[in-house]
Protein backbone atom coordinates (compact mmCIF):
# COMPACT_ATOMS: atom_id res chain seq x y z
CA UNK A 1 0.00 0.00 0.00
CA UNK A 2 2.13 3.16 -1.28
CA UNK A 3 2.13 6.10 0.46
CA UNK A 4 -0.55 4.72 3.93
CA UNK A 5 -3.35 4.81 0.81
CA UNK A 6 -6.00 1.54 1.28
CA UNK A 7 -6.11 -1.38 -1.20
CA UNK A 8 -9.35 -0.26 -2.38
CA UNK A 9 -8.52 3.93 -2.78
CA UNK A 10 -8.19 4.86 -5.97
CA UNK A 11 -4.72 5.78 -7.51
CA UNK A 12 -3.12 8.80 -9.60
CA UNK A 13 -1.62 7.54 -13.03
CA UNK A 14 1.72 8.44 -11.04
CA UNK A 15 0.93 6.49 -7.92
CA UNK A 16 -0.31 3.53 -10.39
CA UNK A 17 3.18 3.94 -12.53
CA UNK A 18 4.92 3.93 -9.28
CA UNK A 19 3.10 1.10 -7.85
CA UNK A 20 2.89 -1.22 -10.92
CA UNK A 21 6.75 -0.71 -12.51
CA UNK A 22 5.42 0.80 -15.58
CA UNK A 23 5.82 4.42 -17.00
CA UNK A 24 2.93 6.72 -17.17
CA UNK A 25 3.05 6.84 -21.34
CA UNK A 26 2.52 3.28 -21.61
CA UNK A 27 -0.47 3.24 -19.43
CA UNK A 28 -1.82 6.13 -21.32
CA UNK A 29 -0.93 3.79 -24.33
CA UNK A 30 -2.53 0.58 -22.97
CA UNK A 31 -5.80 2.80 -22.35
CA UNK A 32 -6.01 3.18 -26.31
CA UNK A 33 -5.53 -0.78 -26.70
CA UNK A 34 -7.28 -2.19 -24.16
CA UNK A 35 -10.86 -0.63 -23.56
CA UNK A 36 -11.38 -2.91 -20.67
CA UNK A 37 -9.12 -0.25 -18.73
CA UNK A 38 -10.85 2.58 -17.75
CA UNK A 39 -9.79 4.86 -15.41
CA UNK A 40 -12.13 7.83 -13.96
CA UNK A 41 -11.42 10.97 -15.51
CA UNK A 42 -11.97 13.99 -13.57
CA UNK A 43 -11.53 17.79 -14.40
CA UNK A 44 -8.40 18.33 -16.40
CA UNK A 45 -8.28 15.17 -17.27
CA UNK A 46 -6.55 13.27 -14.50
CA UNK A 47 -6.82 9.82 -14.36
CA UNK A 48 -7.71 7.74 -11.36
CA UNK A 49 -7.24 4.14 -11.06
CA UNK A 50 -9.89 1.60 -9.49
CA UNK A 51 -8.40 -1.32 -7.92
CA UNK A 52 -9.67 -3.40 -10.58
CA UNK A 53 -8.02 -1.85 -12.92
CA UNK A 54 -4.61 -1.82 -11.42
CA UNK A 55 -5.38 -5.67 -11.13
CA UNK A 56 -6.23 -6.11 -14.79
CA UNK A 57 -3.28 -3.66 -16.10
CA UNK A 58 -1.21 -5.85 -13.60
CA UNK A 59 -2.47 -8.84 -15.12
CA UNK A 60 -1.49 -7.19 -19.05
CA UNK A 61 2.16 -6.56 -18.14
CA UNK A 62 2.62 -10.67 -17.14
CA UNK A 63 0.63 -11.46 -20.70
CA UNK A 64 3.33 -8.70 -22.61
CA UNK A 65 6.34 -8.81 -20.72
CA UNK A 66 6.57 -12.08 -18.40
CA UNK A 67 4.49 -14.71 -20.85
CA UNK A 68 5.66 -12.82 -24.14
CA UNK A 69 2.36 -12.25 -25.84
CA UNK A 70 1.42 -9.78 -28.35
CA UNK A 71 -0.65 -7.13 -27.94
CA UNK A 72 -3.53 -8.20 -30.08
CA UNK A 73 -3.08 -11.77 -28.59
CA UNK A 74 -3.51 -10.19 -25.11
CA UNK A 75 -6.85 -8.45 -26.36
CA UNK A 76 -8.16 -12.16 -27.77
CA UNK A 77 -7.55 -13.32 -24.47
CA UNK A 78 -9.84 -10.31 -23.06
CA UNK A 79 -12.41 -10.60 -25.07
CA UNK A 80 -12.56 -14.82 -25.02
CA UNK A 81 -12.29 -14.83 -22.06
CA UNK A 82 -13.64 -11.37 -20.13
CA UNK A 83 -12.03 -9.40 -17.99
CA UNK A 84 -12.35 -11.17 -14.15
CA UNK A 85 -11.33 -14.39 -15.74
CA UNK A 86 -8.14 -12.53 -17.12
CA UNK A 87 -7.43 -10.91 -13.58
CA UNK A 88 -7.66 -14.27 -12.26
CA UNK A 89 -4.84 -15.61 -14.31
CA UNK A 90 -7.18 -17.38 -16.74
CA UNK A 91 -5.77 -17.50 -20.89
CA UNK A 92 -2.45 -16.79 -21.56
CA UNK A 93 0.28 -17.99 -24.01
CA UNK A 94 -0.89 -21.52 -24.72
CA UNK A 95 1.33 -24.17 -23.22
CA UNK A 96 3.43 -26.87 -24.84
CA UNK A 97 2.44 -29.92 -23.26
CA UNK A 98 5.86 -32.24 -22.21
CA UNK A 99 6.96 -34.75 -24.49
CA UNK A 100 5.36 -32.93 -27.38
CA UNK A 101 6.72 -32.60 -30.94
CA UNK A 102 6.34 -29.16 -31.11
CA UNK A 103 8.43 -28.56 -27.85
CA UNK A 104 11.05 -31.09 -28.68
CA UNK A 105 11.54 -29.06 -32.09
CA UNK A 106 11.35 -25.57 -30.26
CA UNK A 107 14.46 -27.34 -27.83
CA UNK A 108 16.23 -28.36 -29.99
CA UNK A 109 16.38 -25.16 -31.86
CA UNK A 110 17.36 -22.81 -28.75
CA UNK A 111 20.24 -25.76 -27.92
CA UNK A 112 21.65 -25.18 -31.71
CA UNK A 113 20.90 -21.15 -31.35
CA UNK A 114 23.14 -21.81 -27.73
CA UNK A 115 25.88 -23.89 -29.33
CA UNK A 116 26.60 -21.46 -32.14
CA UNK A 117 26.66 -18.58 -29.79
CA UNK A 118 29.13 -20.67 -27.83
CA UNK A 119 31.28 -21.46 -30.56
CA UNK A 120 31.37 -17.77 -31.73
CA UNK A 121 32.05 -16.56 -28.14
CA UNK A 122 35.08 -19.40 -27.91
CA UNK A 123 36.08 -18.15 -31.41
CA UNK A 124 36.16 -14.46 -29.96
CA UNK A 125 37.75 -14.89 -26.99
CA UNK A 126 40.60 -16.73 -28.98
CA UNK A 127 41.42 -14.07 -31.06
CA UNK A 128 41.92 -12.33 -28.12
CA UNK A 129 44.71 -13.73 -26.86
Amino acid sequence: MPHGKSDRAYRTIGEASKELDIPAHVLRFWETKFHQIKPLKRTGGRRFYRPQDLALIARIKTLLYDEGMTIKGVQKVLKDNGVAAVIEGEGGAPAMPAGSPQLARRLGEVARDLSAAKSRLDEALAKRH
